[in-house]
């Protein structure tokens, strides 16, 4: 009796611990932020959102899972972006923040960077020492990277007038590319889903996956029947997710208006913050990916990794974009050199570790390398 009682609270945690952490860390986190304790309440607010946004993965997980690919992965990839936008919009209108445009703009980039180097990489390098070498459809990560390359180039334009005598047509070339961005990302949205919709399906099964068909794991499908959101309809979940982004909301602008001081107090440059959020915004897709690594399953890592990566610029600087322009915001798309340059080689690194179809541990150690360089450089740019 007793060692059951153990295996349903040790069950109930496993299942849950991600939410009660998340509900209860911004509570004090809210509450730290009104005794303005800055550091803590920094600390506490990220530990909520990270916590919390565990939890959309999951629910998010649940529904990709139910709607399969590649709408599942829009699912994914939606949550995910949902908190970066949130969180650097908090930033871009936190009072008194300083630096608060190159750290959003910062911000941006680095949530590519993140994706396409840490997500993937430390997904591909689990991923390859538990099977050697993945399959994935070549497909797939050669459209993601042709379609990174020539957002990329975009987001030049704005960047090449800083540095030209037509600095007074900055704002106007910002808002066409992100007009720009938002059209090409409906045109890519009707290829992924309407036309060519095979170009983000596996052509090869997971060979854990298989197993488990075949043996009908019963521990699997005990906990699904236990977890509360599997219970749960679609239109629930959805519910659910969002009421999750709310409460991520709230925190994300304790964590902007706190944030700014401590990053000031220790000389935190806006290239390191921007890194910092993030890596916050994407730690549950981070989750996600390696878990569907160490099942064999590759080709979600890709199409969660270049498909966050890609609505990351195609529509989070559309939409900051217009929230900017609402609020009345100086908000322009000049990126610095480092920042063009990091996200151009990223691509391009990308292109080259997936464009056979295959990847391997030393390809995942390769882009944790160029992440590795790109941070100490963003530390001290």
């Amino acid at each position: 009796m007793n060692q059951d009682s153990s295996s349903s609270l040790s069950e109930f945690i496993e299942d849950y611990w991600d939410i009660f952490l998340g509900i209860t860390a911004a509570v004090l986190a809210y509450f730290l932020h009104k005794a303005h304790m800055n550091y803590l309440a920094t600390f506490i607010a990220a530990l909520s959102i990270v916590a919390l946004s565990v939890t959309v993965s999951e629910v998010a997980e649940i529904l990709a899972e139910r709607l399969g690919e590649p709408y599942g992965s829009f699912v994914l990839t939606f949550s995910a972006v949902a908190v970066e936008i949130i969180l650097l919009y908090m930033i871009l209108t936190a009072p008194n923040a300083e630096n608060s445009l190159e750290t959003v703009k910062s911000g941006i980039i680095s949530a590519v960077i993140v994706d396409m180097n840490v997500l993937l990489g430390l997904a591909v390098f689990v991923g390859g020492l538990a099977f050697k070498e993945q399959e994935h459809n070549e497909d797939t990560s050669s459209t993601y990277t042709t379609i990174l390359f020539i957002s990329s180039v975009a987001l030049l334009v704005p960047s090449l007038l800083k540095f030209s005598d037509h600095q007074e047509k900055l704002m106007d070339a910002s808002i066409i590319i992100s007009i720009m961005l938002l059209v090409y990302y409906i045109i890519i949205y009707v290829f992924q889903t309407k036309t060519h919709s095979h170009f983000f399906k596996s052509t090869a099964r997971s060979r854990i996956l298989r197993l488990k068909r075949k043996r009908k794991d019963y521990e699997e499908e005990e906990h699904e029947d236990h977890y509360i959101f599997e219970k749960l309809p679609n239109w629930a979940n959805l519910l659910a997710v969002f009421v999750l982004i709310f409460i991520v909301g709230i925190m994300a602008e304790v964590f902007a208006h706190d944030s700014s001081a401590v990053f000031k107090d220790l000389g935190i440059s806006a290239g390191l913050a921007g890194l910092i959020i993030a890596i916050i915004s994407v730690s549950p897709e981070l989750i996600t990916a390696v878990k569907a690594a160490k099942n064999d399953q590759i080709q979600r890592v890709i199409n969660i990794a270049m498909g966050a990566s890609t609505v990351s610029i195609l529509l989070t600087v559309p939409i900051l974009m217009g929230l900017a322009y609402i609020k009345g915001i100086p908000f322009t798309l000049d990126f610095n050199s480092l920042q063009i340059g990091a996200l151009l080689l990223t691509v391009i690194l990308a292109w080259k570790t997936t464009d056979n179809g295959e990847t391997n541990y030393i390809e995942g150690v390769s882009h944790l390398m160029f992440f590795a360089c790109f941070a100490v450089i963003a530390a001290m740019f």
